[in-house]
């Protein structure tokens, strides 16, 4: 077995968690291969939920849906994941963020610790037992050592009866790589 690079583990544990006909989130659809990449898992009978605050996001998202043929599974919203309460009101099976900014565009449009923290929250309330939301970390710009901070603290604290947190990363890379937090919910957090 060889170790698995970021992404590929992000996949690896979404493939895991997500079956044909669940519900899934996008949290930060950006070009638009997470969404492509749920939308097979949920199949026909699931849906996914693709979230982005920029115009360029969402239009690519939707090309990259409409070019494999499955826009029928997502709805591409042009909004921020902190309003996920909105939009999605069935439990949810799996969700990926990759915080920072989106490639090749305006560098100054990042994620923000206060709304990611707020999705966060409100993903833990929908996620189903056994559901996964990934967290692909990169920090290396303008505000990413304080969004990354601030995740880290929040997830940190979750309680560990309720939430499983995993950190995966590479330690000897160069130039801030990024990382995987995993939030695997084992009970129901009303629980006591």
């Amino acid at each position: 077995m060889k170790l698995q690079r970021v992404l590929q583990y992000a996949q690896s544990l979404l493939t895991d968690a997500i079956q044909e006909g669940d519900i899934a989130v996008d949290a930060t659809a950006g070009n638009g291969h997470d969404t492509l990449f749920l939308a097979n898992l949920v199949g026909d009978d699931g849906y996914v939920y693709a979230f982005d605050v920029q115009k360029e996001a969402v239009d690519a998202t939707l090309h990259r849906l409409l070019d494999n043929a499955l826009e029928h599974r997502a709805l591409v919203l042009k909004d921020g994941h902190e309003n996920i309460a909105k939009y999605v009101t069935k439990p949810v099976a799996g969700a990926i963020f990759n915080l920072g900014y989106l490639p090749g565009s305006d560098h100054s449009i990042i994620t923000k610790p206060n709304t990611t923290i707020t999705a966060l929250e409100t993903l833990l309330q929908l996620l189903k037992v056994g559901g996964i939301i990934v967290l692909v970390i990169y920090h290396g710009h303008d505000g990413g050592a304080e969004e990354r901070d601030e995740v880290l603290r929040f997830v940190s604290s979750l309680p560990q009866k309720h939430v499983h947190v995993l950190r995966y990363e590479f330690l000897n890379q160069q130039n801030s790589p990024p990382f995987v937090v995993a939030l695997e919910k084992v009970k129901e957090m009303g629980n006591k």
